[in-house]
């Protein structure tokens, strides 16, 4: 684990918008910009390649099949050729990658991020564990093996998309895991300005500000921007026009007091920004306060969180074998049979001890 302090960026930019191959480019682009500034991690913002599918708060289901097998056509792959692309910029530059993207898993989708280390190694390739809202007419979710942090040589690295650091349940199992470094993936908060708070920047920038403060690690909040092309693609009425706006993007960098570390950029400017952090500032948080454990109270509430994998198919006789999906980029495979785990209690996440 790297002891001295070291800089990191976090990506203010809109992605190239349904063009995978003009998205990687970008993506390696500023992989190489940041390296060049000294960052030894950079994070990048939620479905940043190919670009967050904003039809689906636009307009009817109908309206937006237009976009739809474009979209399906420039998703990646968790393993291909744009994930190895990415992967060998990385390993390049000498710079740790954790890039928000679409994922393409046979015929269904997934919100995801991918973790790529300094060698080019992808360690973890993660799904947001629920889809937020109308993004389920699009994406499928994660499962428990999701909700992990790595080991790394730069420290413990978690990361989360968007509204997974609303659910305080799957916050407390990824601080649980002592996590040093989290990178929070962001879409843009230029969605129905002015009518939903919920969706704006105030409280969106909170959330990551907070995050910080309660697991007390430093947080990177990269976050996208919308293009004016990108409002040209998709807003053909003034209402539409209204309701997604250009700019939007807040990237921010947090301290384990909850402290901003970087000056932001104006909400329509692309680039990125930067901060030095020391994990040995993270000592000093914990000693006030650390909720996952000598702040908690396991005699009155208790988590109960299932890691394992869940297939969608469950093989079982002599030959059988499962994999977890992420055995390809773990360091651990799976044991060649499994039987599948018990499923915590339906009625209850969080088990309350009188």
């Amino acid at each position: 684990m790297t002891t001295a302090p070291f800089k990191v960026a976090a990506v203010q930019a809109a992605p190239a918008f349904l063009d995978k191959a003009a998205g990687v480019a970008k993506a390696i682009a500023l992989i190489e910009e940041a390296a060049a500034a000294g960052a030894k991690l950079i994070a990048f913002p939620e479905c940043w390649i190919p670009g967050y599918p904003w039809w689906v708060w636009l307009d009817s289901p109908a309206w937006g099949m237009q976009f739809v097998r474009r979209h399906v056509e420039n998703c990646i792959t968790a393993d291909g050729p744009e994930a190895q692309q990415i992967a060998a910029a990385a390993k390049a530059n000498g710079i740790f990658v954790v890039l928000g993207y679409s994922e393409r898993d046979a015929g269904s989708l997934y919100i995801a991020q991918l973790l790529i280390n300094a060698e080019g190694e992808i360690i973890a390739a993660r799904r947001k564990l629920k889809a937020t809202h109308v993004e389920r007419t699009v994406f499928g979710e994660g499962d428990g093996s999701d909700i992990k942090v790595h080991d790394t040589a730069l420290g413990r690295i978690g990361a989360l998309c968007c509204w997974e650091h609303m659910n305080p349940l799957t916050k407390y199992a990824m601080y649980a895991q002592d996590e040093q470094i989290h990178v929070g993936a962001w879409p843009s908060f230029s969605l129905y300005e002015g009518a939903a708070y919920a969706l704006g920047p105030q409280l969106n920038t909170a959330i990551s500000q907070v995050y910080a403060a309660e697991a007390q690690c430093f947080v990177i909040a990269a976050c996208a921007t919308v293009s004016p092309e990108m409002v040209e693609m998709m807003c053909d009425t003034p209402v539409k026009r209204h309701l997604l706006q250009a700019g939007g993007g807040y990237a921010m960098i947090y301290g384990p007091d909850g402290s901003p570390l970087n000056a932001p950029l104006p909400p329509d400017q692309e680039g990125l920004v930067y901060a030095e952090i020391d994990l040995g500032m993270i000592a000093y948080a914990k000693a006030a306060a650390d909720p996952a454990g000598h702040y908690s109270r396991p005699d009155v509430a208790r988590l109960l969180f299932n890691p394992e994998p869940t297939p969608r198919v469950q093989r079982f006789g002599a030959t059988a074998t499962t994999r977890d999906r992420h055995a390809a980029f773990a360091d651990a495979a799976k044991p060649e049979t499994e039987t599948l785990p018990a499923a915590p209690s339906s009625d209850t996440l969080l088990r309350l001890v009188p």
